[in-house]
């Protein structure tokens, strides 16, 4: 992706997010105040936010319990109990929320957020700034799985979380409740109407659509508060093609120079040049198929594998969560969510940086098969190289590629 196509997608996402989180005024009303104002401001009287659709499941009474309940802790815990939904102030993303609402809350320079999740109907998400102190990401998800839960309304399961996050040992409750579930069992929150969602490992933030578009307006927010018109539709499906024809032309460069390398290496001094060779046909292959962004990713992993046989010194892979950041700086441990295992992944600086914060890292996505976008390491391994290879981290991709007779997705 090219720096000018960078600077206009984290543009125009900064301005749809700034105008999703703003109310226009009507008439006569003079400057109403966005929803994340609206929040806010009620967190500046009551540590407790209830949306009026939630008022039957924590009513007043329960409300000023649960303050009572964070006032006796002393810590700076925040609550957010509000519904979410796919085009409203915050896109039906409660990550975006909470970035919002920390944004609109300078003053607070310790803030522990417990907040609806945007995916799943009455389960909670937890947010901790500056650092992971009270483990409070842990400490909010242990709540989903512990027994004495299962059936709690919205008002218990709160009740529990901010004990669980006064305790400090979130992380430690966390893998305690997770002991007798079976590996292969989902471990939380299915999808609604579906038992058993198989999208149970994902990162909090896997399963929302066009996520690393949400990731760079949230960046691009907290970092500007000016309010902007919105932005048509047509320029970002604009800019989104203009950004997949960049990278078919950077992918078809990368493909081009492999070839010229192999021809110049000598067959005597170059003991991985039939890996080369293999990864250039590969690469080729799967450029001339490409349905999309994620074959091209995959047209650049292939390429760099070729590169790094040439070279005699394979370094690491492309990044994990995005190959489109390039290669990758570390590798690290990533315990996807409802798993006690961990994946070594390889990943960039960003996303490195991003999960020590506690943060959903930008990843790539993909379409479903029913539709949805979705991370591409979402998708069935046996439909798609990429999700089984993680363009490099999980197996080498040319290794994948052919396993699977050729197939990308």
């Amino acid at each position: 992706m090219s720096t000018d196509v960078k600077r206009v997608v984290t543009v125009l996402a900064a301005l749809l997010l700034v105008a999703l989180t703003t109310t226009p005024a009507r008439a006569g009303d003079g400057d109403a105040p966005s929803a994340g104002q609206r929040i806010a401001e009620a967190l500046r009287t009551s540590p407790v936010y209830v949306d009026e659709a939630y008022a039957d499941a924590v009513p007043p009474s329960r409300q000023r319990e649960l303050a009572e309940r964070i006032r006796r802790t002393g810590l700076p815990i925040k609550v957010v109990l509000t519904p979410h939904t796919k085009g409203d102030a915050f896109d039906g993303d409660s990550d975006v929320l909470a970035g919002v609402v920390r944004d609109r809350l300078p003053d607070e320079r310790e803030l522990i957020l417990i907040t609806t999740d945007g995916e799943f109907p009455d389960s909670l998400n937890g947010y901790e700034w500056p650092a992971d102190t009270h483990q409070a990401e842990d400490a909010v998800d242990a709540v989903g799985f512990l027994d004495e839960t299962r059936d709690a309304g919205l008002a218990d399961l709160t009740a529990k979380a901010v004990e669980l996050v006064a305790e400090g040992k979130g992380t430690e409750r966390y893998e305690e409740a997770m002991k007798d579930l079976d590996d292969a069992a989902p471990a939380r929150k299915p999808e609604p109407g579906k038992p058993g969602d198989s999208r149970w490992w994902l990162w909090p933030l896997a399963a929302v659509p066009a996520l690393a578009l949400a990731a760079l307006a949230t960046r691009a927010l907290l970092r500007s508060r000016k309010a902007v018109p919105a932005v048509p539709q047509l320029v970002f499906a604009t800019a989104r093609a203009a950004d997949e024809r960049e990278l078919r032309r950077r992918a078809e460069a990368e493909v081009l120079a492999l070839g010229e390398a192999t021809q110049a290496a000598g067959v005597s001094t170059t003991p991985g040049l039939q890996h080369a060779l293999d990864a250039y046909a590969a690469a080729g292959r799967v450029l001339d198929e490409a349905r999309g962004v994620p074959d091209l990713a995959g047209v650049l992993a292939l390429t760099q594998e070729g590169r790094d046989a040439l070279a005699g010194s394979p370094g690491l892979p492309l990044c994990f969560f995005n190959p489109l950041h390039g290669r990758a700086a570390l590798r690290t441990g990533w315990r996807p969510l409802g798993r006690r295992d961990r994946l070594d992944v390889a990943v960039c600086q960003d996303c490195a940086d991003a999960l020590r914060d506690r943060r959903a890292p930008e990843v790539l996505t993909d379409r479903a098969g029913d539709g949805r976008t979705v991370p591409y390491f979402e998708l069935p391994a046996g439909r798609s190289v990429w999700s089984a290879t993680g363009y490099g981290s999980l197996m080498q991709p040319l290794d994948g590629f052919n396993s699977r007779g050729a197939k990308t997705g």
